[in-house]
């Protein structure tokens, strides 16, 4: 009981000193499922879905921190081109599936049409039920190929969300998270609630099931997710022993260029200590 206690703090939300314990433990699992990843050639997929200001950004942010970016990377498309509007449909997001050796963390996917595009009106109804009926057929393709695909919904309350929307909006640094869509999303709760629920009836297959995440919390938010995706794949520690480094050796025959004849940036943040190379 002691132990459990002393995570939380008075008002029931997980301890600062707790979380950033936990979450470095977790990340030195990421790095062991990177390398399993990378050495086996495996290829995986994360999907990471949900409704604006659900905290998909804050996840991937935290798991790829520590991680190689030639082995894990994420990919966050935008509006698509006139010419590719012409395209069948999972066509733009082909080109980014991993090969051998590769984990992508999708920030949205092709679920874009079976949430803002259905909402907002920027498919047709046929191309709306096409999608539906598509999509478990190209995600069995997927796995059958041997792509390890996960996929997870962001479940936030109308609540939190708009705390959120007004907290961006008082951070500098937040507020390009804020878009014109994200504004006439506001106001269509109802609508991207029917269409969730829709997109799940079709979708949340045996084979490829949904794992909604409760993101209301942040922290917890953060930790119960890289806990569940470090669980759902058999990954083994094969990251490489310490190497031990030997001695340097004394350089012999070379000449630095004189510093007045380099350009440096300029040092606005001045210490004591002399420039080393």
């Amino acid at each position: 009981m002691g132990q459990h206690e002393s995570k939380f703090d008075k008002h029931g939300n997980l301890k600062e000193s707790f979380y950033e314990q936990e979450l470095e433990r977790l990340q030195i699992e990421l790095v062991k499922l990177q390398e399993w990843i990378k050495i086996k050639k495996e290829k995986v997929i994360v999907i990471f879905e949900g409704r604006d200001a659900a905290g998909k950004g804050g996840v991937i942010k935290r798991i790829t921190e520590k991680l190689n970016p030639r082995v894990v990377r994420v990919v966050a498309l935008g509006t698509p081109t006139e010419r590719e509007k012409t395209q069948w449909y999972f066509q733009r997001y082909v080109p980014h599936l991993p090969s051998g050796g590769e984990m992508v963390l999708f920030d949205r996917s092709w679920y874009n049409r079976a949430g803002v595009e259905r909402v907002m009106g920027f498919c047709t109804d046929d191309e709306y039920w096409e999608f539906l009926r598509s999509c478990p057929n190209f995600e069995r393709m997927l796995i059958r190929s041997g792509i390890k695909l996960i996929k997870y919904w962001f479940s936030i309350s109308e609540e939190e969300q708009e705390k959120r929307f007004q907290a961006r909006l008082k951070d500098p640094t937040k507020r390009w998270k804020l878009s014109e869509m994200d504004l006439k999303s506001r106001d269509r709760w109802i609508d991207y609630s029917k269409a969730k629920d829709e997109m799940l009836s079709y979708t949340d297959t045996k084979l490829s099931p949904w794992y909604v995440v409760n993101a209301d919390i942040k922290r917890k938010a953060r930790l119960n997710t890289i806990s569940h995706l470090l669980s759902s794949i058999p990954y083994e520690d094969l990251t490489p022993p310490p190497i031990k480094l030997g001695e340097r050796k004394p350089e012999r025959g070379y000449v630095r260029i004189p510093i007045a004849e380099q350009t440096f940036i300029p040092d606005l943040y001045q210490d004591n200590k002399k420039q080393k190379d």
